[in-house]
């Protein structure tokens, strides 16, 4: 049975809602990060709570993952095939902030 399109809309929404799951989704569309160079990347984040998002995102299979056996371990988090096909859609919504969002919208309360 086919499912109506608000529907899809908001398992989306559900799927990516929160302060910082798409930043960090976009943080990841260029290639494979650490820990740190994704908490760089993401401007306000706090180690804990991006290390939450990321087990999220990981969890929902948005993320991947990899752990080196080396010393010092390493630690690298890329974009699965599923997140990259989000990229056209972010690069949209990039477009469409250059040009019609002179500030940055003010966070909820």
């Amino acid at each position: 049975m086919h499912r109506p399109p608000c529907r899809d809309a908001q398992s989306v929404i559900r799927l990516l809602s929160g302060k910082w799951k798409l930043v960090i989704i976009w943080a990841l569309r260029d290639g494979p990060l650490r820990f740190s160079e994704v908490r760089e990347a993401v401007d306000g984040i706090s180690e804990k709570v991006l290390a939450q998002q990321l087990r999220s995102l990981e969890a929902d299979g948005l993320v991947e993952r990899t752990a080196y056996a080396e010393v010092p371990p390493r630690v690298e988090y890329v974009l699965a095939d599923r997140a990259r096909d989000l990229r056209p859609a972010l690069e949209n919504l990039s477009e469409w902030a250059h040009a019609h969002l002179d500030e940055p919208v003010a966070e909820a309360a």
